[in-house]
């Protein structure tokens, strides 16, 4: 019994996985904002393209 709760004492102390998370979230925030601004600068491309493709087959 004593030997189960030393070990959880120093698990629960334990911080060394605590920064791997905090790292892993940072890059996970990081992909979403790349992913939203790819993505935003594909719609912006495509309206461009189709404006220029509308203007080509009206003339």
């Amino acid at each position: 019994m004593r030997l189960t709760k030393t070990l959880m004492l120093r698990l629960a102390r334990d911080e060394r996985g605590a920064t791997a998370i905090e790292y892993g979230l940072i890059a996970g925030l990081m992909v979403l904002a790349i992913i939203g601004g790819v993505t935003a600068f594909a719609d912006a491309n495509n309206e461009i393209y189709q404006t220029v493709e509308d203007n080509l087959v009206q003339a």
